[in-house]
């Protein structure tokens, strides 16, 4: 499994085999922690933090990971599984502002609390639109291509406007 630092001892069982699955797939890829985080929206710091269980990642880190690794769909969708599953179990840092105190000014950007004692994470938004698969972004290809027409269009009557005022 590469040389990788040994996983705490206290992580739930849903965690460690989540984290053990993600590395596989990262050492599949052939890749660094440079190259992969060149390959995707998440920095080489953050890639190191996901892959030695300091905090989960995004799910569109893992399904960016999924799709470097060329993963087929049906696997892809069990590492959606064993993210939430992982997620559930992940254990809270201890550092978390309570629960209903108001103030996230000192947690992790991708951690609410919410009113929900064991937090949430969510859902990184960081992957960029144009690595996010269209059902997903609501972007399809009508969309760019409606942008590129009315560019083209309004370039066109720029270079109108411009012949006849300067003639």
């Amino acid at each position: 499994m590469g040389d990788w630092q040994p996983l705490p001892d206290e992580l739930p069982p849903e965690v460690r085999h989540f984290v053990e699955q993600l590395r596989l797939l990262k050492d599949r890829t052939g890749l660094s922690l440079v190259a992969l985080g060149a390959r995707t929206a998440y920095s080489k710091s953050s890639w190191h933090r996901y892959l030695n269980a300091g905090q989960p990642p995004p799910r569109q880190a893992v399904v960016a990971l999924c799709r470097i690794a060329g993963l087929a769909d049906p696997d892809a969708e069990r590492f959606g599984v064993r993210w939430e599953l992982a997620v559930q179990a992940w254990p809270r840092p201890a550092t978390l502002p309570a629960p209903g105190s108001g103030s996230d000014a000192g947690g992790d950007p991708g951690v609410g609390t919410g009113g929900d004692p064991r937090g949430e994470y969510e859902d990184d938004p960081t992957l960029p639109w144009w690595d996010t698969p269209p059902e997903e972004s609501g972007r399809g290809r009508g969309g760019l291509l409606l942008s590129a027409v009315l560019l083209l269009l309004l370039t066109l009557l720029i270079g109108v406007a411009g012949t006849v005022a300067f003639g």
